[in-house]
């Protein structure tokens, strides 16, 4: 797809890329928005917040989240993802760049983050119970201040399941490692606006960690 010039990101022939006029980069180009825009990036504060103990390390991995937690913060050249912004066309899923097109794929995906993009398709439900799910899943029930509709509060579940006992048995392990991961999605993977809930769709697909070792090794 040509473009107009180096500093000028409108399509010379409109007839594929349709949604121009309310695309950002007609207004970044016509002096309407020039701010530079701040991703969600809540991993920072997790990690200050949960220190993984290591017990739960064998169920993080084998759950197939270890990669992600090795990840750490990530410093994000913001301008960058503003310029890439600009450039990405929902018409086609493509960035449209002054060479060519080009995309992200499930295969770049995999190997940045770790993840499986292999096996059976993830699915889940949102008709829940939150305080038998929680109960059962987690060994502790969320009081109404620490939920938002069917998302739950990241800080109340480091302050719930980030600490473990001497004693702590594999019942105990598990649950902490739920807390966790679950976390640590909310954190890093599925943000929301402000970084400080989850979404509870996700708990009951750690329920067994036999199950996710085997999908992870398949």
């Amino acid at each position: 797809m040509a473009f107009r010039g180096l500093l000028d990101a409108d399509p010379l022939d409109p007839s594929v890329l349709l949604l121009q006029d309310r695309h950002r980069s007609h207004f970044v180009n016509t002096k309407q928005l020039q701010e530079v825009l701040r991703p969600r990036q809540q991993m920072r504060a997790f990690l200050g917040l949960w220190r993984m103990d290591p017990r739960i390390r064998p169920y993080v991995i084998r759950a197939g989240f270890y990669d992600i937690y090795r990840l750490g913060h990530i410093i994000i050249d913001w301008p960058l993802i503003t310029c890439l912004v600009k450039r990405w066309r929902p018409e086609t899923h493509t960035f449209h760049v002054q060479v060519k097109e080009m995309t992200i794929t499930l295969q770049d995906v995999a190997i940045i983050l770790g993840l499986r993009i292999d096996g059976h398709a993830v699915t889940g439900t949102c008709m829940l119970d939150v305080a038998e799910l929680c109960g059962e899943l987690l060994g502790v029930t969320p009081p109404v201040d620490a939920l938002r509709g069917l998302t739950i509060s990241i800080q109340w579940l480091c302050q719930q399941l980030s600490t473990l006992g001497p004693d702590a048995d594999e019942v105990d392990l598990e649950r902490s490692a739920r807390g966790f991961i679950l976390a640590l999605m909310g954190s890093f993977l599925f943000p929301d606006k402000k970084g400080v809930h989850v979404h509870l769709c996700f708990l009951p697909l750690l329920k067994s960690f036999s199950f996710l070792h085997h999908e992870v090794h398949q």
